[in-house]
């Protein structure tokens, strides 16, 4: 229930699956996790509360560790807190932690850096359980050639050929700390990128560039052109939503 007048601010971290939801951010007519999230903390806090993520995760995305921050003038202990809200959530959104942090702390503007995972099922058999949490090719990759793309998009650059169209943002260098993939013993590949931001399906579009460029569709050096000429259609196809995974912020 509310407590004093004056706002608290909390800081919590989300695992969801994105199957069943249109992304992150409250949209009219369509269920979203921050919707979700927001009308399970109105009950508990008594409040209309605002959900702040770290930034948006699109239909069918899901999260290992979302962050996000929220106020509330509540005088519920935060473990309490903590438990009450994962008690009313449904069983495909959990918080994995909530806790007390400065006034001025908040989700978006202070991340330092973004972890993504992509994960690819390469195989020629499909996997009725994995199919809404990677993408399976069945073509064989050349995973080398793959491996030495990935050094390229490594540092910083113009991202811009990788950026969804339509996109409004004005500034599209981004730098990328990590650009690597691990093949597993089950055939999932895991394409892991870290970086000070990400720009609108930057991610999927520099995995479907890969995937093509695997298939021989590409090569390296191509790339690189594609990179510089900052043409969107020049790149590969989009990725499919459902083998992206928001691992972790950092702060």
């Amino acid at each position: 229930m509310p407590g004093s007048t004056e706002k608290k601010n909390y800081f919590i971290v989300i695992e969801y699956d994105g199957s069943n939801y249109h992304g992150w951010q409250r949209q009219k007519g369509v269920l979203t996790i921050q919707e979700v999230i927001e009308s399970r903390l109105a009950i508990i806090t008594g409040e209309n509360v605002t959900v702040w993520a770290s930034g948006r995760t699109d239909a069918g995305v899901h999260a290992l560790g979302q962050a996000a921050h929220f106020l509330s003038t509540t005088n519920i202990p935060p473990e309490a807190l903590w438990r009450g809200l994962n008690s009313l959530l449904p069983d495909d959104i959990v918080i994995k932690t909530l806790k007390p942090v400065p006034r001025k702390f908040h989700a978006r503007f202070h991340a330092r850096s973004k972890v993504y995972e992509y994960r690819i099922l390469n195989r020629p058999l499909r996997s009725a359980l994995l199919r809404n949490y990677s993408w399976h090719v069945p073509h064989e990759l050349n995973l080398p050639s793959i491996e030495y793309t990935l050094e390229i998009l490594h540092g910083q650059h113009d991202f811009k050929a990788f950026q969804a169209s339509g996109s409004k943002v004005k500034n599209t260098v981004r730098t990328l700390f990590r650009a690597e993939v691990a093949k597993k013993p089950d055939d999932m590949l895991i394409f892991t990128f870290e970086a000070n931001g990400f720009l609108r399906y930057m991610v999927r579009n520099m995995v479907g560039t890969l995937v093509d460029l695997g298939k021989g569709k590409f090569t390296p050096e191509e790339l690189k052109e594609i990179m510089e000429s900052r043409d969107r259609k020049r790149a590969g196809m989009t990725a499919p939503a459902r083998g992206l995974y928001l691992v972790e912020v950092k702060y």
